[in-house]
């Protein structure tokens, strides 16, 4: 990679899904994708719907994780505008995780004026666990759902009963997609599945985190 890489990551601004469960972004799938990409030489922005801080669900922080991803935490504190960011400046779009993505990506209308012009700009498209919810209802400028007809990794219906949060969701992620066109390719609860479709690339849970900034990388050698 002669060239200067630019990766831009959309993540939420939704700090709690009722008085009683707080949530956001789920760190790993943040902060992994971004070592990745920073290790390859590739220059990070980070961008919410919202701009400011990116709450981090308090569940995927622990000891280990502070001590791990301190500098990701810090950026998370102060994300720029999506609206203010000029896409063209992008070879690639990134959606972590985390709950909080359920409520405030999918039918933002900035999330997906982003998402659907590097698409159809050639750039590449990728999320994670429940990062694909900014496709829920993505229509390219030809009427078509960007998802429909695309294979996609995403956090499944089975494994957000067993994280036991599925009752509160306004969706689920794997049955709304596919509602949508998509077919999703299931792997087993909690083990890493990459899916690269075309210049669509997603991954099923935290565990694939790493795996999908990976073939980030290699789609972006080709």
């Amino acid at each position: 990679m002669d060239t200067l890489l630019t990766i831009l990551f959309v993540l939420t601004n939704t700090a709690q899904i009722d008085s009683t469960h707080a949530t956001g972004v789920w760190l790993e799938e943040f902060a992994v994708p971004r070592q990745v990409f920073v290790e390859a030489g590739a220059q990070v922005t980070v961008a919410s719907p919202k701009g400011g801080n990116v709450p981090i669900d308090p569940r995927s922080l622990t000891d280990e994780t502070r001590a791990k991803y301190g500098n990701e935490i810090v950026m998370l504190q102060s994300s720029q505008k999506l609206s203010t960011i000029k896409t063209d400046d992008y070879d690639a779009i990134f959606f972590p995780g985390g709950h909080g993505t359920m409520f405030d990506l999918p039918g933002n209308k900035d999330v997906e004026d982003a998402l659907i012009t590097m698409y159809q700009d050639g750039k590449i498209v990728s999320a994670v666990c429940h990062g694909p919810a900014a496709f829920v209802g993505a229509k390219m400028s030809n009427g078509k759902l960007l998802v429909e007809g695309r294979q996609l990794a995403v956090f499944t219906d089975s494994e957000e009963k067993a994280a036991k949060l599925d009752h509160l969701m306004p969706f689920l992620l794997e049955s709304k997609l596919k509602e949508q066109g998509a077919m999703v390719i299931a792997g087993p609860n909690f083990e890493k599945q990459v899916v690269v479709d075309g210049r669509i690339v997603t991954g099923q849970n935290p565990q694939s985190s790493e795996g999908v900034a990976k073939a980030v990388l290699e789609l972006l050698k080709k």
